[in-house]
């Protein structure tokens, strides 16, 4: 199964976090995309056999992100729960698993090892303007009693500023300059990075691929013109 742990945290932190890969199976490769062309039955066995990966859990969270702003706080859960309509996820349960789908948006994991709590969010351009990073970090220091001092961010796989071609609605809405006629490229882990100071958080990672110029890892929706599959980024404490 490809996946990408991030380096450190299941050794410091006790912690499942990562993201899953394309691979080198031949067709659509380890494709996770529950709303792209693959077939159903062959996405839910590959999910089945990411579950399987990790047993430590009794619970596993998809949702259908909207590219909005909205947290989700779980507290119980058993087997596989689908959100409707949410980009973030947010529990300080163990044997929850919480993960998100991304192909080119950034994956932001929240960790507060002293309050026990975590939280998952799925950050396009749209998520970073809205700042759901403040929503993710305000979920783990109004529910769960964490410090912003002492939770650790991780900006995760997605596009590079390189491949990220935008127009002038993206750069002023997620305060970048825009100056001249373009084209302009948006770094968005970069932007993630200055809100998580700005919030008081001082432990930020960020990923060094690139989604779309290392494709032949992960998935792109923007390099793919709409046509590829997904990864899934995923953040738990197993049950003790």
């Amino acid at each position: 199964m490809p996946r990408y742990e991030i380096p450190g945290w299941r050794e410091q932190f006790g912690v499942v976090a990562g993201i899953t890969g394309r691979g080198t199976s031949p067709g659509r490769g380890f494709d996770l995309g529950l709303w792209t062309d693959a077939p159903v039955g062959e996405v839910m066995t590959r999910w089945r056999a990411f579950r399987r990966a990790e047993p430590g859990f009794d619970a596993v969270l998809l949702g259908n992100q909207v590219h909005d702003v909205r947290v989700a706080h779980h507290a119980r859960a058993e087997g596989w729960v689908q959100v409707e309509g949410v980009d973030g996820h947010a529990t300080g349960t163990r044997g929850i698993l919480l993960t998100v789908t991304v192909a080119d948006c950034i994956p932001v994991y929240l960790l507060a090892p002293k309050a026990g709590a975590i939280a998952l969010l799925h950050s396009g351009w749209r998520g970073t303007a809205g700042r759901i990073l403040e929503r993710g970090v305000g979920a783990l220091v109004e529910h769960y009693g964490a410090a912003a001092a002492e939770i650790v961010m991780h900006c995760g796989v997605g596009i590079c500023a390189a491949c990220y071609e935008v127009g002038r609605e993206v750069m002023e809405g997620c305060g970048l300059p825009a100056d001249g006629p373009g084209p302009f490229h948006a770094d968005l882990r970069g932007v993630l990075a200055e809100q998580a100071r700005g919030l008081g958080l001082r432990a930020i990672s960020t990923s060094q691929w690139c989604s779309a110029h290392d494709r032949t890892h992960f998935y792109s929706h923007r390099a793919s013109r709409g046509a590829d599959g997904r990864m899934v980024a995923y953040l738990g404490y197993p049950a003790a």
